[in-house]
């Protein structure tokens, strides 16, 4: 995955698509879960689920910063990087899988779900999905 500080050719426009991914399957469970839910506590939650902290926070559990290339004198665990990257992966899902839909249930397990990492260093220095 390519940080802008990087390459012209990076994944800001899949981080844009997928924060509007989270935005609307937050919004599609929060309803879900309370048809007459508050148009405050609908954006509470998805504020929440929406939030740059957060997302890097979820981004940083994944392993995400150990697989953006950034610029040397960029810190890929700066929260914009990390959640930028986050972001991008779900809006990734939704362009290969061609549905929202997928995106956003990819995005309500990994953060609502069971926790899992998206790498793990090996011995020769790789990284393995687990």
């Amino acid at each position: 995955m390519t940080h802008s500080s990087y390459s012209i050719d990076n994944y800001r426009p899949f981080s844009i698509l997928g924060l509007h991914v989270v935005e609307v399957s937050t919004s599609l469970r929060s309803i879900q879960k309370d048809p007459n839910v508050s148009p405050k506590d609908l954006t509470v939650r998805v504020t929440a689920d929406t939030n740059a902290e957060a997302c890097a926070k979820d981004g940083l559990k994944l392993g995400i910063h150990k697989l953006v290339r950034v610029s040397p004198k960029t810190n890929a665990s700066e929260t914009s990087v990390v959640c930028g990257a986050f972001r991008a992966i779900f809006g990734a899902v939704a362009l290969d899988s061609g549905m929202v839909d997928s995106a956003g249930k990819a995005f309500q397990h990994v953060v609502h779900g069971r926790r899992w990492k998206l790498v793990s260093p090996t011995s020769d220095g790789w990284m393995t999905a687990i």
